[in-house]
């Protein structure tokens, strides 16, 4: 009988289903930067008087190819396309912006009081290929000043927002990136000049800028190769080409930008990957650890959007934050997120009469607004009270079968060790004592 060749462990498909390529769980133990960064979005929303919107995860590809341009890498490789069975082609949202501008004009926001702030949460799909920060499904938080004038004071507020987000979280080291990329007016000289500048060194170029010369010389300046970064270093500078009024305003939001004292730089190369943009763009960067992960919140004005979408010429200005490359940036700089609260009691049992009773106890806590945890689950009392010690909870509620006939109940600190027996019908008020006690 021939010896049976030994099965390759390694090469072996797995027992379990897992995620798609560059989708990703959200496990418990990131839940708490999850937590932190919705908290600290919704509290700036609120100060600022940003509303809350929320719009589909699906949209018609259209949308996207009107606003975003055909000839962009989201349009052209990374857009999530279904049909449906009535025929409709439709996207996965891959941003934010285009589905908040399609709902500011079907549901006639324009009408209300201008301008329209606006605040949205939620995921995003982008079928680019995945590395540290950037997912395939992705989650953004983002702002937009929809309508009212043309005032650069809204720019400023935008990179205000977010540069008060990342403030807020603790991330160190941001670096403001900023830029005017001009208007209707004064962008086609640039990017005639552009183009002239690039046909020199076009044999020079990837073969993806060779397509973008052609097609949208602009998205030159996005290409990442070691070979195009090189020619790009001599560029012509689109500041030097701004009309008047592209210029003032421009100029007025770096004045206001130092009237608040947020720091920024000058980056006459940046211009976004998105072809709704006009005039002023940005991009903040955590220098340091994290800086390899990309831009962390990014955006602009985009005025002509609502034209595009068939609505009238209407200013605007908005801006976007990947969470996960967020929380990515908080584990390279290592930022502690705080213990967890210690205003929180363990419910423990000891024997079966006593695990029916604490089913209760738990409600009755609850209802008094008393954070608790338990592990009812365990026989063992010692094992109860191992979870407590771990999830670093202070008080532990003891009830046995002699507690349950006198109805009174154990109260253990567990950092001293000391404990008492008090009323069960005292419980709620003896535990807020000790907790006024300790302020």
């Amino acid at each position: 009988m021939p010896l049976q060749k030994k099965k390759n462990k390694s090469k072996e498909p797995s027992r379990f289903f897992k995620t798609p390529k560059g989708m990703h769980d959200i496990l418990p133990s990131d839940q708490p930067y999850w937590d932190r960064i919705d908290r600290t979005a919704r509290e700036l929303a609120d100060f600022y008087n940003f509303g809350r919107i929320e719009t589909p995860i699906l949209e018609f590809a259209d949308l996207f190819h009107k606003t975003v341009g055909e000839e962009t890498d989201i349009v052209q490789k990374e857009m999530y396309v279904l049909k449906t069975k009535g025929g409709d082609i439709l996207a996965l949202r891959p941003e934010g912006t285009a589905p908040v501008a399609r709902a500011y004009l079907e549901h006639s926001l324009g009408r209300v009081s201008q301008p329209q702030k606006l605040f949205y949460q939620g995921p995003m799909f982008r079928h680019e290929n995945p590395q540290a920060g950037r997912y395939r499904q992705f989650s953004q938080i983002g702002f937009e000043i929809i309508g009212g004038s043309n005032d650069p004071i809204y720019d400023t507020q935008i990179i205000l927002v977010f540069h008060r987000l990342l403030e807020s979280l603790k991330i160190k080291n941001a670096n403001l990136k900023i830029n005017s990329i001009g208007c209707r007016v004064c962008r086609p000289l640039y990017k005639r000049q552009l183009q002239a500048y690039y046909k020199n060194h076009e044999k020079n170029l990837c073969p993806d800028c060779v397509w973008r010369l052609k097609i949208n010389p602009l998205r030159l300046l996005d290409c990442k190769r070691e070979t195009c970064e090189k020619i790009k270093e001599k560029t012509p500078n689109v500041l030097d080409k701004l009309c008047s009024m592209c210029s003032t305003h421009f100029k007025t939001v770096l004045e206001y930008l130092d009237e608040l004292q947020v720091p920024y730089t000058l980056d006459n190369q940046l211009v976004r990957g998105l072809d709704y943009y006009s005039r002023t763009v940005f991009e903040i960067f955590a220098e340091g650890p994290g800086r390899e992960l990309g831009a962390l919140p990014g955006g602009g004005r985009y005025d002509y959007l609502m034209e595009l979408l068939g609505g009238h010429l209407t200013p605007a200005v908005g801006g976007a934050c990947g969470i996960e490359r967020l929380i990515a940036v908080m584990k390279a700089q290592d930022i502690k997120l705080g213990a967890k609260s210690s205003r929180r009691v363990f419910v423990a049992h000891a024997g079966e009469m006593a695990k029916k009773k604490c089913l209760k106890l738990v409600e009755d806590l609850r209802g008094a607004g008393i954070a608790t945890s338990e592990g009812l689950a365990r026989e063992s009392l010692t094992a109860q009270l191992k979870i407590a010690d771990r999830e670093g909870v202070p008080i532990a509620l003891i009830l046995g079968q002699r507690e349950i006939y006198e109805e009174r109940v154990i109260i253990r600190d567990l950092r001293t060790g000391l404990q008492e027996t008090v009323p069960l019908h005292r419980i709620v008020e003896e535990i807020k004592r000790r907790w006024r006690d300790t302020q």
